[in-house]
This record gives C-alpha cells, sequence and structure tokens, in this order.
C-alpha cells in the first residue's frame, strides 16, 4: 500500500515557494504521491444565503494540472493524482491534451482521478450542462482512452466527434489510470464497470466494508474481477486522534488498497511549514 497526501489547497497559500517547499519536503519524508482537489471558480455568498456547498469564492485553489507540472519539475519520484478532476465541466479533449502532457512531463507519474461534481455556479461558469454530467462522463472516459492509446482516432459519440485526428505527444501510460471518485449507487456501478479504481469517501469500517461489498457485487454483475479495481482511501491527521492514527493505515492495509492519503486541511494549518510538519509527526504511523 502506497501512502501519499492531500495536497493543503486552501491553507498553503498563493506563494510558489510554500508549494516547492511542500513538494519537496513530502519527498524527502517518504511519500509516494501527493492528491489535489480540483475547484475552478467559486461562487461568491454575499447574495446566496441559502449556499450549501463546501467551497466558495473565499476558497483558493490551484489548478492541478498545472500545480503537478510545476511540482513534477522540483522532483523525481514523487507521483501525483488529481482527486479528483470535475471531468463533465471541462472540455474533453483539452483535458485529455493536458492529462497526456502531464504525464509525459513528469515520466508517467500522473493517475487521473475524475468525478461529476456538485457545483451547479462551476458547470454554468464554464459553459457547460449540468444534469446529463453523469452519462457525459462514461463517453468522455472512452474517448480520452482512445486519444492516448491511439495515434489517430475517428469518434462518434452523443457529444463528441473526433473526424480522424489525435494528440501528439501520446501520454507515457496508454492509457492514463482514470479513478473515479463519489460514492452514489450510480457511480459505484461506473466504476465497477469502467473505472481502473475507486477514490471513496469512507473509512473502512462497517460501513465502508458494506460499500466495498456493493463494489465487488457490481463488478462480478460486470464480469470483472474486483481485484483489477484499485481502491483509494483517505483520512485526516487530527491530533485529536493521534492515538488511533496506526490503526487507521493498518484498516486501510487490511482491506487491501492501493493508497492511501494523510489529509492536515481543516485542522487549523496555516501555510507550508504548518503542514509538513504534521506529515513529519504522522511518518511513524505511516511506517516512514
Amino acid at each position: 500500500m502506497k501512502i501519499g497526501v492531500v495536497f493543503p489547497q486552501t491553507e498553503i497559500g498563493p506563494d510558489a515557494g510554500g508549494v516547492r517547499a511542500y513538494t519537496q519536503a513530502v519527498e524527502q519524508m517518504g511519500y509516494n504521491h501527493v492528491l489535489a482537489y480540483d475547484h475552478v471558480i467559486g461562487a461568491n455568498l454575499a447574495n446566496r444565503s441559502n449556499w450549501t456547498g463546501a467551497y466558495s469564492l473565499e476558497s483558493q485553489f490551484h489548478e492541478p494540472f498545472v500545480l503537478f507540472s510545476f511540482m513534477a519539475g522540483i522532483s523525481e519520484t514523487l507521483e501525483f493524482a488529481s482527486g479528483i478532476i470535475i471531468l463533465p465541466q471541462r472540455q474533453t479533449v483539452l483535458v485529455a491534451k493536458q492529462a497526456a502532457a502531464l504525464d509525459v512531463l513528469s515520466d508517467g507519474r500522473f493517475r487521473m482521478g475524475i468525478g461529476i461534481g456538485w457545483n451547479t455556479v462551476e458547470y454554468e461558469s464554464l459553459g457547460l450542462e449540468f444534469k446529463d454530467r453523469g452519462a457525459r462522463s462514461e463517453e468522455q472516459i472512452a474517448l480520452m482512452r482512445a486519444l492516448w492509446t491511439k495515434e489517430s482516432v475517428n469518434f462518434e459519440g452523443r457529444w463528441h466527434s473526433i473526424p480522424d485526428a489525435g494528440l501528439n505527444p501520446l501520454p507515457i501510460q496508454q492509457p492514463i489510470p482514470i479513478w473515479l471518485g463519489g460514492g452514489a449507487d450510480a457511480v459505484v456501478k461506473r466504476i465497477a464497470r469502467i473505472g481502473d479504481g475507486w477514490m471513496p469517501g469512507w473509512q473502512p469500517d462497517e460501513e465502508g466494508l458494506k460499500e466495498l461489498d456493493k463494489l465487488f457485487a457490481y463488478a462480478k454483475e460486470a464480469g470483472r474481477d474486483a481485484s483489477d479495481i484499485g481502491i483509494d482511501g483517505r483520512f485526516t491527521a487530527d491530533l485529536a486522534t493521534e492515538d488511533s492514527w496506526s490503526d487507521n493505515v493498518k484498516a486501510w492495509n487490511d482491506i487491501k488498497a492501493d493508497y492511501i492519503e494523510v489529509n492536515t486541511m481543516g485542522q487549523g494549518l496555516s501555510g507550508a511549514d504548518a503542514h509538513i510538519e504534521r506529515l513529519e509527526k504522522f511518518r511513524p504511523a505511516a511506517g516512514l
């Protein structure tokens, strides 16, 4: 099981020096990868008294493809995972191009997590439909995999038309692994049918294991071996639960998770140094 970190998007600040220090410290400490969340534009809450979303205009987010390209240039072995790119609110061919470029420039160190999102403001601002995002994401996955593995693509779908054209250069990984986030029943069925892995929101407790069993059942229905579908979990390194950190790592390992990430966001930490210090404190629990 490979142990990585959740990049503290909303708390690290816009300083490139801080991002550099964080990246290099994470690699030096022995963490395997960095996972970053994705939000493109934030809603102004001044006139939205009923807003229930987790993020807003006040929440800072570095763009994942740009962020990972910067990180790849200042690291040697660190891997990168989007957790998750909101795929249906982005142009498919452009995302495929960005991902291929990142994979090339990072020497194949990129794993692409995707999801369908919840933020209608982002969809409206980016000029894409919100209601059909789930079905559209399946066509997007099929198209990206074709673009990553073929010199030229002829593709005619419900939402996309590619007239004998292709990407150059192609990615090192052909195709780039596509992992899906989310937990709705339709999403779990989608993962079982076409996902390389699942980035779930549950923990490896009794309720979480029920969700995992559901994935296994859907995979069997789809004619797939459940062991071919990876699991990527995460948990928060809260000092209040420090005594259970090692147990949590073991629990994920016991269910044969492929990856986990340590999250330091939401703990009142500010700036790169504070997050680095927390990750250093977590190292013994991670076995690093």
